[in-house]
C-alpha cells in the first residue's frame, strides 16, 4: 500500500493505492471531499444527484448505459455520502478499461433530463413513503434532529416530499460543480500496474479544477433532550446519544473504551446490564462515530412499550458508572485480546485493506497508522485509559428520541 501522485490541469491528485495479484480484479474509486450531504442546500439534493448519475450518460440513455455494463458485470456507481461523494468501479481487471471508458462519458455528459429527473424523484419520494413504516429509521433521524438541530446532519438524507418537489435540474448541475479535482482523491487497487494511473487521468481530464473546500465541522447538541415519536408499535425503540470530543491522538483509546461499554456484544456493560441482568431489551449498544466534520456517541435498544423509562435509566446510570469509576484490569484485557484477534480479518482482503487505507488518508494519518494504533492499544496501561474516560465525561450528557405507542 501506497500513495501515489498523479497531475491532472496542474493540479496534484493523491492515490491510495495496491497492487495485488492474487484476483484478477480491478477497483478504482474517486473520492470527492466536502461534496456530499454537508454541502447541500436543499434536503436530499446530494442522495438525488447520485441517484441521477446512475442514470448513465446523454448518448446511450439509462437502459443502454446499464445494458453495456451489466454484460461485462462492471459494478459502476455514484454514492453521496454526509462528507463525501463517490464513484466506485469494481469489475475484473479485462473489463476495467471499459469501465473507465463508461466513467468518462458519465462525467462528461451525464443523463441529465427532465425524464430522468422525473423518474428519480418518483422512486426516491416512494423510498421516503416507505421510510414512514420503519421504526428503527424513524427514531434514528430523530435522534439525528435533536443533537444536530439546523444543520444538514439534523435531517433525513434523503429529504422530504417538499424538498424533493422543490429540486431542478439546475439544483442538480450546481450541486455536482463541487464534483471537481482540487477535493479529490483516488483509491486503486486489485491486478493493476503503476504505469496505468495515466488512463484514469484521461477520465478525469473531465472534471474543472474548482477551489478546495474548506471543512465544514458540526457542533453535537449536549442539551441532553428527550423527543417522542407516538405510533403505533409493539416495542419502544430508544435512541441515545451524546458528544464525544475525542481527537485523533486518542481514537484507540476510545475505541477500546467504547468496546467495554457498548461495542463488545455480550460482554459489554451495557449488553449485560440491559438484557442479562434486567431481561429489558434482545440486544443494546453504544458506539463511537468520528468523522471530521462531527463526532458523538451513539446506541439503540429496543424495549417494551412500558419498559421504556426503566431502560433510558439504565442507560443513563451505566454512562455515569463509566466515566466515574473507568473500567476493571479483567475488562481492557478482554478487549485488547479480541481487537488484536480481530487483526487478521480485518486484513485478509484487498478490499478491506483499501478500506482502511482510504479512511487513514482521509484522517490525514500516515498509512500504516492502523497497526500502530492496535500497537498502542497492545501497550496501553490500565490507569491511562481510565484518565482518558474520566476526562471525557460529556458522554453522560446523552440525549434520547424514543418511538412508542401510547401507554
Amino acid at each position: 500500500m501506497k500513495i501515489k501522485k498523479i497531475d491532472v490541469k496542474n493540479t496534484e491528485i493523491p492515490v491510495v493505492f495496491e497492487s495485488s495479484k492474487s484476483l484478477s480484479v480491478a477497483y478504482l474509486k474517486l473520492v470527492f471531499k466536502n461534496s456530499g450531504v454537508i454541502r447541500e442546500n436543499k434536503k436530499g439534493l446530494a442522495k438525488l444527484s447520485a441517484m441521477l448519475l446512475d442514470e448513465g450518460d446523454m448518448s446511450l440513455g439509462s437502459h443502454t448505459f446499464a445494458k453495456e455494463l451489466e454484460k461485462r458485470a462492471i459494478s459502476l456507481h455514484a454514492n453521496a455520502g454526509f462528507e463525501t461523494f463517490n464513484f466506485e468501479i469494481n469489475c475484473l481487471k479485462e473489463h476495467f478499461d471499459f469501465g473507465l471508458s463508461m466513467l468518462k462519458k458519465l462525467l462528461k455528459s451525464p443523463n441529465l433530463t427532465s425524464e430522468t429527473l422525473a423518474k428519480c424523484k418518483s422512486l426516491t419520494l416512494g423510498e421516503i413513503a416507505n421510510n414512514q413504516n420503519d421504526n428503527d429509521y424513524l427514531a434514528q433521524v430523530g435522534l439525528n434532529e435533536i443533537l444536530y438541530a439546523n444543520t444538514n446532519l439534523g435531517y433525513a438524507s434523503i429529504g422530504d416530499k417538499k424538498s424533493i418537489d422543490d429540486i431542478s435540474l439546475d439544483d442538480v448541475r450546481d450541486f455536482i460543480k463541487f464534483l471537481d479535482l482540487s477535493n479529490l482523491f483516488i483509491v486503486y487497487g486489485g491486478d493493476v500496474n503503476e504505469s496505468e494511473l495515466q488512463n484514469i487521468k484521461d477520465v478525469l481530464n473531465e472534471l474543472e479544477v474548482g477551489k478546495k473546500a474548506k471543512q465544514i465541522t458540526l457542533k453535537t447538541s449536549n442539551n441532553c433532550e428527550l423527543k417522542e415519536i407516538i405510533k403505533k408499535s409493539e416495542q419502544a425503540y430508544v435512541y441515545f446519544g451524546a458528544p464525544y470530543h475525542v481527537s485523533e491522538d486518542e481514537r484507540y483509546m476510545a475505541s477500546v473504551a467504547m468496546y467495554i461499554l457498548g461495542e463488545g456484544g455480550f460482554g459489554a456493560r451495557l449488553m449485560e446490564e440491559v438484557r442479562v441482568k434486567r431481561g429489558l431489551a434482545y440486544s443494546a449498544y453504544a458506539r463511537g462515530l468520528y468523522n471530521l466534520s462531527h463526532s458523538h456517541v451513539y446506541g439503540y435498544l429496543q424495549t417494551k412499550n412500558e419498559s421504556k423509562d426503566e431502560a433510558i435509566s439504565v442507560v443513563k446510570a451505566e454512562f455515569d458508572k463509566f466515566y466515574k469509576h473507568g473500567i476493571s484490569k479483567k475488562e481492557l484485557d478482554l478487549a485488547k485480546k479480541f481487537l488484536q484477534g480481530s487483526l487478521a480479518l480485518r486484513l485478509e482482503t484487498l478490499f478491506r485493506r483499501l478500506n482502511i487505507a482510504e479512511s487513514e488518508f482521509y484522517r490525514g494519518k500516515e498509512l500504516g497508522s492502523f497497526l500502530h494504533e492496535l500497537n498502542k492499544i497492545k501497550a496501553l496501561k490500565l490507569d491511562k485509559l481510565n484518565e482518558f474516560i474520566y476526562k471525557h465525561n460529556e458522554i453522560s450528557q446523552l440525549s434520547f428520541c424514543v418511538l412508542r405507542d401510547e401507554i
